[in-house]
């Protein structure tokens, strides 16, 4: 099960399930659709077994999609709960249609941590497929209760060895993750060979269970290749996000505010064209507007500047020519990689003031820049700053 630093998401995205241990927990509404699809698939083979159930066996076999619920919740918990050892904050447990994840805050992981952060979940099931083995051999119970304890040992069996093996975005990718990480100093690159480790797995489960049975002459049953398509589905898309993730994260170190931002002068408020044409007379470099205590408020647009009329430059004041920036929308000139991002994330609007250590503006930084950066796609343009961000 996957741990993943987000934002929460502005949509309710499922059913709020209370907190345990101060983190909220959410039933995503897609989790419904494998409890479906469990009564659905699983109900009719459990009546074949036991037909004295009756009707009955569709609520077991509902019963079963809670026990894996429950097996997923214990598996996430474990994530959660050892991730507090370290001081991660951890932001919710989401459980969905693919099992569930845990999201986590900002933190600072170490190879060592997030091998143990990621363990924990799969060792959770193993414990628990262990205490209901003891309930199996140890106690009489009835063919119900039988049922779903032995369905509940082998699910939670499955689920740690399935988490274990070596490749994002399943719990065991993060030992080749931070294998390469701790080899070669770069997290990023433990991400994306954890992403291609994930992208085997995937080759493999697909040989396993459709290939190898048509080269024998066999036909693969229809609910193990359902269940084939959708898990290994799942799979590639993480394994994907992982690579191209670690791929983003590899590039952190070329977003910096100080480099991508066009050259840019501050003016007061106060200022008018005729300043503006003084400071910029040909537009370049950029021309920033600072209200109250010299905090940038807008940018001067050039094409509008060029409008105005040579008689009125001394009379036009400099936010008649230009446009607003976000709230807040100013950043300190050494600021970068990942710190530089998530402050961005948090502002309104495509444009930034760089200012340095003294609030002078020296800058201004486009959100296509960072993103040129970031991606490898496109270059910073040298030219007016609304040429690439307006």
């Amino acid at each position: 099960m996957q741990l993943t630093e987000t934002h929460a998401p502005a949509r309710r995205e499922g059913i709020p399930l209370g907190r345990i241990a101060g983190i909220p927990v959410i039933l995503a509404y897609s989790w419904f659709v494998i409890a479906a699809f469990t009564v659905i698939v699983y109900g009719p083979a459990l009546l074949e077994r036991n037909p004295a159930l009756g009707f009955a066996a569709y609520t077991v076999a509902f019963a079963y999609a809670v026990l894996l619920l429950i097996s997923v919740l214990v598996h996430e918990l474990a994530h959660a709960l050892t991730a507090k050892v370290y001081g991660w904050p951890t932001q919710k447990i989401v459980l969905n249609l693919w099992g569930g994840h845990t999201q986590f805050e900002n933190f600072t992981a170490t190879p060592g941590r997030s091998v143990l952060v990621a363990l924990a979940g799969p060792a959770a099931n193993f414990v628990l497929a262990g205490g209901a083995w003891l309930v199996l051999t140890s106690a009489s119970m009835a063919s119900v209760a039988e049922i779903l304890t032995n369905i509940f040992m082998w699910a939670n069996l499955l689920i740690g060895i399935f988490n274990v093996l070596p490749g994002l975005p399943l719990d065991g990718g993060r030992l080749v993750e931070s294998a390469v990480w701790k080899a070669t100093g770069s997290q990023a690159k433990g991400t994306v060979a954890g992403g291609w480790a994930g992208r085997i797995i995937v080759v493999a489960l697909v040989f396993w269970f459709v290939v190898r049975p048509l080269l024998v002459g066999d036909r693969p049953d229809l609910s193990i290749l359902m269940i084939t398509v959708l898990v290994c589905g799942f799979l590639w898309m993480g394994a994907s996000a992982a690579i191209q993730q670690g791929t983003l994260r590899g590039r952190l170190h070329l977003v910096s505010a100080a480099a991508l931002a066009v050259p840019a002068v501050g003016v007061p408020a106060t200022a008018t064209v005729a300043d503006i044409l003084r400071l910029s007379p040909a537009g370049t470099p950029a021309v920033v507007v600072c209200g109250a205590e010299g905090r940038p408020q807008g940018v001067v647009d050039a094409a509008v500047v060029s409008e105005v009329p040579a008689a009125a430059a001394g009379s036009t004041p400099a936010t008649a020519v230009s446009y607003a920036l976000g709230a807040g929308a100013y950043v300190p000139e050494w600021s970068k990689g990942q710190e530089l991002i998530q402050y961005l994330a948090q502002l309104e609007g495509q444009e930034y003031a760089v200012v340095d250590h003294r609030g002078t503006v020296t800058g201004l930084l486009g959100q296509k820049a960072v993103l040129a950066a970031i991606t490898g796609k496109g270059a910073r343009s040298n030219g007016h700053p609304q040429d690439q961000n307006r």
